[in-house]
């Protein structure tokens, strides 16, 4: 076999740890470093699943000399790592949000573009069987609407588990619509296709009494996309006796609804009074690490789902809503 494709990553926390571990099924390609701000994180998944441990990403890549970089940080602490592999001409994967700053955001782009770089970005409900099948059928049936979003409960800070701090600052994660609802904007972009306008408005003052929590209670986002479909997207972080992930597409002749962190399919045709059922079982994670891989042995970037140009879209939306509710008017992309 060909030397193994090498790896590492610049974030060792929680999406670490749900990527490291495919790479101990991924027989042709392994990891070769982790890079920290808290050096026990990096040592001690190191330690777990091979590799150097590192505190600086520019000491990490002349170091081992990757092939290929995960990008696993915060959306406030983008940028050096990016423009790191820029300068080197290594390919990366980049976790979502992509970053906070849509300016710093498509430079990132423009770089990728001029250095005909290969990335890849974690949009992971891309690979699910139920929303490849549902695109097939949107594009002869065009979806009409979407609803869909997040709802959690109030959160609770707690400073062993990192994300729970930064995730309510609005400084560091953008708030729940950029960083979490992100992952729905995706998913419509994905099925009905490019957006032109977005409007929101937010709701404030329902979690009270929270240290450091200055992120909006609730958004209501509407989408226009050049199709002539219309979206209307939603996310909250204060209903603390139900919570969902879902997403609802309905075209003239059939519609598609996804729940759960799963989006487990029920496809709805006309005439059919049963509807079809996907279940979302798939290990995604493990889907786009293999996608990643095959990218970086073949120069093939043909199965990556989304790559870096393609996430910046993304945050587009995601930036003018929150541009929308900031100012009272109509956002035009």
């Amino acid at each position: 076999m060909a030397n193994k494709i090498k790896v590492a990553f610049i974030g060792s926390g929680g999406m670490a740890k749900q990527h490291a571990p495919n790479y101990e099924k991924i027989e042709d390609a392994h990891i070769v470093g982790f890079c920290d701000v808290v050096s026990e994180r990096a040592e001690a998944i190191a330690k777990e699943y091979g590799g150097q441990a590192f505190t600086d990403p520019t000491e990490m890549l002349d170091t081992v000399e990757p092939d290929g970089v995960y990008i696993l940080l915060p959306p406030f602490a983008h940028g050096e790592a990016e423009f790191a592999c820029l300068e080197r001409g290594i390919p990366f994967f980049v976790e979502k949000p992509i970053n906070l700053d849509l300016a710093q955001a498509e430079e990132i782009a423009q770089g990728v573009a001029d250095g005909g770089l290969l990335t890849s970005a974690g949009y992971l409900n891309r690979y699910r069987t139920g929303i490849n099948k549902a695109r097939q059928m949107l594009q002869d049936d065009p979806a009409v609407l979407a609803l869909g979003g997040w709802i959690s409960g109030s959160p609770t800070p707690d400073p062993n588990f990192p994300i729970s701090v930064w995730w309510i600052n609005k400084s560091r994660s953008g708030g729940q619509f950029i960083e979490q609802v992100t992952h729905t904007v995706d998913l419509v972009r994905f099925l009905m296709g490019e957006a032109t306008q977005v409007a929101a408005v937010s709701a404030e003052g329902f979690n009270v009494g929270i240290p450091n929590y200055d992120i909006e209670d609730a958004w209501a986002v509407s989408v226009k996309f050049a199709s002539g479909g219309v979206a209307n997207l939603h996310a909250c972080c204060a209903s603390n006796t139900r919570e969902s992930i879902s997403l609802d597409v309905y075209a003239k002749n059939c519609s598609f609804q996804f729940t759960g962190w799963e989006h487990n399919c029920k496809i709805f045709r006309v005439g059919e009074e049963e509807p079809e059922e996907i279940l979302g079982g798939e290990d995604v994670f493990y889907l786009e690490d293999v996608a990643f891989v095959e990218m970086l042995r073949s120069g093939d970037q043909s199965k990556v789902q989304s790559d870096y140009a393609d996430a910046v879209k993304t945050l587009q939306i995601t930036i003018a809503a929150d541009q929308s509710v900031a100012t009272k008017k109509t956002i035009d992309l």
